[in-house]
């Protein structure tokens, strides 16, 4: 990063030339400029590690603006500024879809892979980062005539294109006659005219009514929604079959934890199993959220990081024209022996336009650079909290609470992976492995011993007692029986839409006869949820790994830490076993590392029901 003296305006994140919308087109320019060079560069290098390195240089300078470009995209508040790194997204990846066909840098990779004296003599890093990009090579057509691959790119530029109007869509707000809906609850939605806009499910508002009004506003069916899911499903499946898949669902799961695709996971016994649970457990939440504060919270996980990884957080001044909105914090990661590991900037905050998903960006890689240094990772989080009032600071539900532990999760995933190729950098890593850390931090968010650590109330002080405690983990207990039975249909839902094709029946009647068949709750007339369904985009045919990371985080949340969740000899195997690697190694070995045994695929459906299953009490109530 460099910076100039403080007051003096820098770009965001620190890159000179992001201080306006403008700066785009100059860091794509530079950014092809210096791929072209790498090009050339890695087929002119005889094969050894330096071609290693040259390939995660290019995708390093590909990735520093593809991925910042992705964030601004969609949460920067000034349209120019989303405009202006779409159009950056857009010739970047059309940039990686042509050099995934490129025949002469596939050359040079493929006579080092060829070479075995040489891959003999390579780290295994360094052997499972050149089979990762050669694998990039041979799931974008490479195989193919040149006819075919031209056809390929265009194929995976048309794919961005309505990945990207897919995604656009899923955020859209829906717009309704204020007088369709009862006076007493319009207050909830924002007023425009004689129109109400909503924006979201409200799923935490205590009022039926709204709950009910916002699930069928905000889920009604859109026809150019409709027809953009129908042409991305398509083409997808079209390229899938163009590059010798079945379907673009067996081309999706090679290189996974799961390799090929299946309805697996949970069976019939164990679907009624969760039927039977479903009791409904009213938890008031706002009888808890004044023992969260984004301050106790923040503390909270502060004090969880030190003691289990030796890892603080400090809040740290930015520069004018860094962040992308006022009330963004910067949070430098400081190791006590390691010193700074990376930042995170959290855009914690409700504002308008932006998307109500949480989520965890990945702005700067880390990688060990060619002078020595190592490049620090640089995230974001983003949440939609409510902001603070005169009266009261930002309070936040239990689920909050636990979003922003799983966030988290994914951060120190970024930041303690210290891998040498930023190719692989933390969650650079197979989809089914990604979620583990973020998901096993939820199991911390639920643990008595570690909320007590830091659930105060903002105005008296006073712990948060057990017995709301233990309320509420046994309404998570039931919860997570129908939490799982919807991560189970979402699973099969996003298989049979990256299935076989054509489709036999258009995308709304595939929704309602799964969820007839796999999900409790009756299908709702008049409503398409698939087209909120923004994963379709990041984890087409991969949603399944949901249930994969957490059946992992399960196992080693029981295994490692549910005895103390703050048993530092533990957090560090974690780190050394677990998310030190990003990528860089197979995530089954790294689960054998952690757990130190091999476990079956009968051992991941058993974590999963007996979380359902068992007492969670034994071990919260006895600490």
């Amino acid at each position: 990063e460099r910076r100039g003296p403080p007051g003096q305006r820098c770009g965001l994140f620190g890159v000179p030339e992001l201080s306006c919308p403008e700066g785009f087109q100059e860091a794509q320019d530079k950014a092809l400029q210096e791929s072209e060079q790498l090009v050339q560069k890695a087929c002119s290098t005889p094969p050894g590690p330096e071609i290693v390195m040259i390939f995660d240089q290019l995708s390093d300078a590909l990735c520093r603006v593809a991925d910042l470009a992705d964030f601004v995209k969609i949460a920067h508040p000034d349209f120019a500024f989303r405009e202006a790194a779409e159009e950056a997204c857009r010739n970047i990846g059309t940039m990686v879809e042509k050099l995934n066909t490129d025949v002469e840098l596939c050359q040079s990779l493929r006579q080092l892979l060829a070479d075995e004296v040489v891959m003999g003599s390579l780290d295994p890093e360094t052997r499972r980062v050149a089979e990762l990009f050669m694998f990039d090579f041979e799931i974008s057509g490479i195989h193919l005539d040149e006819e075919k691959r031209k056809k390929a790119v265009n194929l995976n530029i048309k794919i961005l294109d309505l990945c990207n109007e897919f995604l656009t869509g899923t955020h859209l707000p829906n717009k309704i006659d204020k007088h369709v809906l009862p006076e007493h609850i319009r207050y909830n939605f924002t007023a425009e005219g004689n129109y109400l806009q909503v924006a979201g499910l409200h799923a935490d508002c205590p009022d039926d009514l709204v709950r009910e009004a916002a699930y069928k506003i905000f889920l009604y069916p859109n026809a150019e929604q409709l027809s953009c899911l129908e042409e991305l499903l398509a083409s997808r499946n079209s390229l899938a079959q163009l590059v010798g898949y079945n379907t673009f669902a067996h081309r999706a799961l090679q290189g996974t934890m799961a390799k090929n695709p299946g309805r697996r996971c949970v069976t019939q016994k164990d679907f009624e199993m969760m039927t039977k649970m479903k009791v409904k457990y009213d938890i008031d939440p706002g009888l808890y959220c004044p023992f969260f504060s984004l301050g106790a919270c923040m503390e909270g996980l502060n004090s969880l990081f030190s003691q289990l990884l030796g890892i603080s957080l400090y809040a740290e001044q930015t520069q004018r024209g860094e962040v992308w909105s006022e009330d963004i914090r910067k949070l430098a990661v400081v190791h006590e022996n390691e010193g700074l590991l990376g930042y995170i900037y959290c855009d914690f905050f409700q504002r308008p336009n932006k998307p109500h998903q949480d989520c965890h960006f990945t702005v700067r890689g880390g990688r060990l650079r060619e002078n020595g240094e190592y490049q620090l990772p640089v995230v974001v989080l983003m949440l939609s909290l409510p902001h603070s009032t005169r009266s009261a600071p930002t309070l936040l539900s239990p689920g909050m609470m636990e979003n922003l532990f799983h966030e988290m999760g994914h951060a120190m995933h970024s930041m303690l992976g210290r891998t040498r190729y930023q190719h692989v950098t933390g969650t650079r890593c197979p989809t089914d492995f990604a979620e583990v850390p973020s998901i096993l931090m939820e199991y911390f968010a639920n643990d008595y011993r570690v909320v007590n650590q830091f659930a105060r109330h903002y105005k008296t002080g006073q712990p948060l007692p057990k017995s709301m405690v233990s309320r509420l983990c046994e309404s998570k207990k039931v919860c997570a029986a129908a939490d799982m039975q919807l991560q189970v249909f979402y699973a099969v839902l996003d298989q049979i839409y990256h299935g076989k094709h054509p489709l036999k029946r258009s995308t709304t009647e595939i929704l309602k006869e799964t969820q007839e068949k796999f999900y409790g709750l009756p299908y709702v007339p008049n409503t398409a949820w698939q087209l909120r369904f923004s994963h379709l985009v990041g984890y087409g045919a991969k949603y399944y790994s949901y249930l994969m990371s957490r059946a992992v985080a399960s196992m080693v949340w029981k295994q490692c830490f549910a005895q103390d969740p703050f048993d530092r000899a533990m957090g560090e195997r974690y780190r050394r076993e677990m998310l030190a690697h990003g990528g860089g190694k197979e995530p089954i070995l790294m689960v054998q590392g952690m757990l130190q045994k091999s476990p079956s695929v009968e051992d991941f459906v058993d974590a999963l029901v007996s979380d359902l299953d068992q007492d969670f009490e034994t071990f919260i109530m006895d600490s």
